[in-house]
């Protein structure tokens, strides 16, 4: 290949047979790279304007998957525009499908399958997945089942076709359908080599709620990413392994991947796969973090997102934000984050994970006292018997679990009990160390709240040693709180000492939890920090829910008890 490159550049014009020789000479097992180089060589010697055109789509193509995102798009501006060739088109939407607005990305994609159809099935296939893949990112069940079903019935590869008519079945309804075929496509993932169709595999999963099997396709389709390439196609198995792993609760093994994923993206061109790791990262900083962390990495998931019409990106960076919002006490602000992600309507969140965020929903809701107080419409318990109906679909393992901890959270009193142990019991079954301690620190902060804080203490201290044990930092802090409002002395984090309760606040949440503690109203706290009034009501609730406490003679003696004041 290289004396054939040699000869192409001393070439004087023209030459059709030294183009094809670079053409063959393009093949498997040359990696990408050269085999663009090749094909760029082989068309620069090519008069007829179709397979010059033809040669230089195929130029591109292999410069994309080199993850040359630059050098691919420069290929295709010399394809030409005129007439419209559907290998450039199929290239230039899987371009804009990782850089670019996913609505472009799309209609690219669409108008390449219909100029490829006659004559090149095996690319039609390939931009209707991509077209379908634009869909799910923006969001649009009705484009997805639209790409999907432009896939012909007698699709080449089994495994695809249980794909595509499982996904639809999905979609329409059809759940026991759905199920039946995603199962058996995922089965026939397992015994395939290409990482595409294990990707697939693992989207099965996901979809099915097996988070295991989720996370093994993941980890096959990276490593055979790893050996066989293409490099493109890296930062895609990344994202699926990290995000199967955050479902699952193994959120350390999802930040590392995530990070060398958003290498990876960065390296190939990928802003719009960037977007998504910043979301899983946010969502993994939700846990372990806390909320600076979480921040920056949502406002770079979002920033992303927008322009691009990412809504699977921008639902995980919101819920993001929501569950750290959660972790920090601020139980308003996550419910208000949440509500449109959750409920019908025209900003509601990706039609794929609406329902994994309804549980933090129903808490932030109930615990900001939003549950129930909207007459004859209550937002909050319908989200919970959609979540309940989800429940039964899926065979995610925390499912059950959620569904009680919701019911125990909306129970009356005489029920709620039973309800937060039915909860316990399901994760008995399932595990899952973060699930499982949110759960015991809603149950503990409930107990304490209706005067039982003998009974409180077990799960507060079972709730905070689940969240050390998966180093849910933020999370444990709030356990310490409610754990030293039930009346125990809690040691800080790796037992330095018993640590002061206004660690937990912010400087402006400090100053005025001492100005209330040492007395003050909120109006003499608001002259005295220059401040309105609305702004200390904002931050005392706060400081309410940080701290565990409902009163201000609470909070003045529990500053008093351990010499804050």
């Amino acid at each position: 290949l290289a004396a054939l490159v040699q000869r192409a550049g001393a070439a004087a014009g023209p030459d059709a047979g030294l183009a094809d020789a670079l053409e063959a000479a393009a093949a498997p097992p040359r990696p990408h790279a050269e085999r663009a180089a090749a094909l760029s060589r082989a068309a620069t010697l090519t008069t007829d304007g179709t397979l010059r055109a033809d040669r230089f789509a195929a130029a591109a193509e292999h410069a994309r998957l080199a993850g040359d995102a630059g050098r691919a798009r420069a290929l295709l501006a010399r394809a030409g525009g005129w007439p419209p060739h559907g290998g450039a088109h199929r290239v230039r939407g899987l371009l804009a499908l990782r850089d670019g607005p996913a609505a472009d990305a799309l209609e690219a994609l669409l108008t390449a399958s219909a100029l490829l159809a006659p004559h090149d099935p095996h690319h039609t296939l390939d931009a209707l997945l991509g077209a379908a893949e634009a869909a799910w990112a923006m969001g649009d069940a009705p484009a997805y089942l639209d790409a999907m079903t432009r896939i012909p019935a007698a699709a080449p590869d089994q495994a695809l076709a249980q794909y595509r008519d499982g996904m639809c079945a999905m979609l329409r309804g059809r759940i026991t359908e759905g199920h039946a075929l995603l199962r058996r496509c995922l089965d026939s993932a397992d015994r395939n080599r290409d990482p595409a169709v294990m990707l697939r595999g693992g989207v099965s999963a996901l979809v099915l709620g097996d988070i295991d099997a989720a996370c093994r396709s993941g980890a096959r389709a990276l490593a055979a990413v790893l050996v066989t390439g293409p490099d493109a196609l890296l930062p895609q198995a990344l994202e699926h392994l990290a995000y199967a792993e955050l479902r699952a609760g193994r959120h350390a093994r999802a930040r590392a991947h995530a990070l060398e994923g958003l290498l990876a993206a960065r390296r190939t061109g990928q802003p719009n796969t960037a977007a998504h790791l910043h979301a899983v990262l946010a969502l993994a900083a939700s846990v372990e973090g806390g909320t600076e962390t979480c921040a920056g990495h949502a406002d770079a998931a979002l920033a992303g997102a927008g322009p691009h019409g990412l809504v699977q990106a921008a639902t995980l960076a919101t819920w993001a934000l929501a569950r750290a919002d959660l972790a920090a006490g601020r139980s308003g602000e996550a419910a208000a984050r949440l509500g449109p992600l959750v409920r019908p309507g025209p900003r509601r969140g990706h039609f794929a994970g609406r329902m994994l965020a309804v549980p933090c929903f129903v808490e932030a809701s109930v615990l900001a006292g939003r549950a129930g107080r909207n007459g004859g419409a209550d937002p909050v318990a319908d989200a919970v018997a959609e979540f309940a109906v989800w429940a039964t679909r899926t065979t995610d393992p925390q499912a059950p679990a959620q569904l009680a901890r919701c019911r125990a959270l909306l129970a009356p009193p005489a029920q709620a009990a039973g309800r937060y142990e039915e909860a316990l019991a399901h994760h008995d079954r399932t595990g899952g160390d973060f699930e499982r301690a949110r759960t015991q620190l809603l149950y503990g902060a409930w107990l304490r709240r209706r005067r039982r804080t003998r009974e409180a203490r077990d799960p507060l201290r079972d709730a905070l040693v689940g969240f050390e044990r998966c180093a849910a930092r933020p999370w444990a802090m709030r356990a310490r709180g409610e754990l030293r409002a039930a009346g125990e002395a809690v040691e800080g984090s790796g037992g330095a000492g018993r640590t002061d309760p206004t660690a937990l606040l912010t400087p402006q949440q400090e100053r005025i939890a001492r100005c209330v503690a040492e007395g003050a109203t909120n109006r003499e706290v608001a002259l005295r920090l220059s401040v309105s009034t609305r702004t200390v009501d904002h931050h005392l609730r706060n400081v309410f829910a940080a701290l565990g406490v409902r009163s201000r003679t609470e909070l003045a003696r529990l500053l008093d008890r351990r010499g804050a004041l």
